[in-house]
C-alpha cells in the first residue's frame, strides 16, 4: 500500500513538473536567436498614429551580429543609416559616423535600440525592464513583454514579437495609443557581409 501510495505521489510530481521542465524558456530562445553568427534581411514598418487615419511606412533592410551590433538601413521614405551596438547609436552622414539628432528621428532611436535587444535575443537585458511571457516552442513562438519599470510603463502597454528560430515580427503597443508593426522578410543567415556592414559592425 505504502509502495502504490509512494508510486501514485512520484507519478503525479512528474506529471506537475513535466511542463516546466519541456517548456520552451528564454533562456533556451536566447540561445536559438544567438546561433547565426550573422542575419540580415529587409523590414517593413508600419506605424499607426493615434492622430492620423493612415499608417506611416517605412522600408529597408538591416544586418545583425547577435550580442555585436545592429546595422539598421532605412530606404524608403528617405534614406538614412543607424548603428547600434553596447556603446550606443550613431547615425552615418556619408563619411562618418556621428551622433544622431534626436529631433530628427522622431524617437526611432530608442525603438532601434530595443530592437538590437529583440532581434538578438537578448533576454536577460529585456528581463531588467519588461515581464516575459513565451509561448509555444523553438520552430513557433510569442514572446509578450509586459512593461515593469517606471520608464518602459510610460510607453508601452506591451510588446509582441512572433519568430521561429529568427525573429518574423514584432509588434509595438504604445501608451498614448500609437501602434507600430514590424514585419521582417528575405531573411539570410551566416551570408559574407559586404564591407560597409563588416567595418560598421
Amino acid at each position: 500500500m505504502k509502495k502504490t501510495m509512494k508510486k501514485t505521489i512520484l507519478s503525479l510530481t512528474l506529471l506537475i513538473s513535466a511542463p516546466a521542465l519541456w517548456a520552451f524558456s528564454p533562456a533556451e530562445l536566447a540561445q536559438t536567436l544567438q546561433k547565426p553568427q550573422n542575419v540580415q534581411g529587409n523590414f517593413v514598418q508600419q506605424r499607426q498614429l493615434k492622430s492620423l487615419s493612415k499608417p506611416m511606412t517605412t522600408s529597408g533592410s538591416f544586418t545583425l551580429i547577435p550580442q555585436k551590433g545592429l546595422l539598421w538601413k532605412m530606404q524608403k521614405p528617405f534614406e538614412t543609416t543607424l548603428r547600434v551596438r553596447s556603446d550606443g547609436i550613431m547615425q552615418w552622414n556619408g563619411n562618418q559616423w556621428v551622433n544622431p539628432n534626436a529631433s530628427k528621428l522622431n524617437g526611432q532611436s530608442r525603438q532601434i535600440k530595443l530592437f538590437l535587444d529583440l532581434l538578438g535575443g537578448n533576454t536577460q537585458g529585456l528581463e531588467k525592464q519588461f515581464d516575459l511571457k513565451l509561448n509555444g516552442n523553438e520552430k513557433k513562438w510569442t514572446l509578450t513583454l509586459t512593461p515593469k519599470t517606471a520608464i518602459t510603463r510610460q510607453i508601452f502597454n506591451r510588446i509582441e514579437i512572433n519568430g521561429d528560430t529568427l525573429v518574423r515580427k514584432i509588434e509595438l503597443d504604445e501608451k498614448q495609443g500609437d501602434k507600430t508593426t514590424m514585419q521582417f522578410n528575405q531573411i539570410q543567415t551566416d551570408k559574407a557581409l559586404d564591407s560597409f556592414s563588416r567595418t560598421a559592425l
